[in-house]
């Protein structure tokens, strides 16, 4: 029996670190989707935390990010404009979703829909359509950067870049 007695620490010792570590994993794992927003309004959410609900990427700064808030409560993530396109065209409510974008011009949430949108800037996903709240030259309404996303017209694209920005 005393030989055992160390192995049986050995094992309890073992066990408690499995439970610790994995009660530990599940509570840090990043989010993509949060529930409870009836109201649809903007949720703070944690950079370097919170993945993208189309790319899984992180989202490394609000600058760009977007929101996705529909009338069940649910709420999707995005680090660029160009995935939220990309991943809501085929939802059931797409129409009557509530879509929030972070400006890069007044530093804050709006509604995506009423933001104009840079062609050339630097985004997550590298497709250049930077919000902004107030139009500048060179910008475009939320419809056209959407259909240029859905067309593949993005700085992505080697051949729209070259166009663009001369690369």
């Amino acid at each position: 029996m005393k030989k055992l007695l160390p192995l049986l620490i050995i094992f309890v010792i073992l066990g408690i670190s499995a439970v610790i570590f994995i009660s530990m994993a599940k509570n840090d794992q990043p989010i993509t989707i949060a529930k409870g927003n009836k109201e649809m309004k903007v949720l703070d959410f944690k950079l370097n935390f919170t993945n993208d609900s189309h790319c899984k990427m992180l989202i490394r700064k609000k600058e760009n990010a977007l929101e996705v808030a529909t009338p069940s409560g649910k709420t999707w993530f995005f680090d660029d404009p160009a995935c939220m396109v990309e991943w809501i065209q085929d939802k059931s409510f797409k129409d009557s979703s509530k879509i929030w974008v972070y400006t890069i011009d007044t530093k804050r949430w709006i509604d995506a829909k009423k933001a104009w949108y840079g062609v050339t800037d630097k985004t997550a996903m590298h497709s250049g359509f930077g919000a902004r709240e107030n139009k500048i030259e060179n910008t475009i309404d939320f419809e056209e950067m959407s259909l240029r996303v859905l067309r593949g017209e993005t700085l992505a694209n080697p051949k729209i870049r070259k166009k663009l920005l001369g690369d």
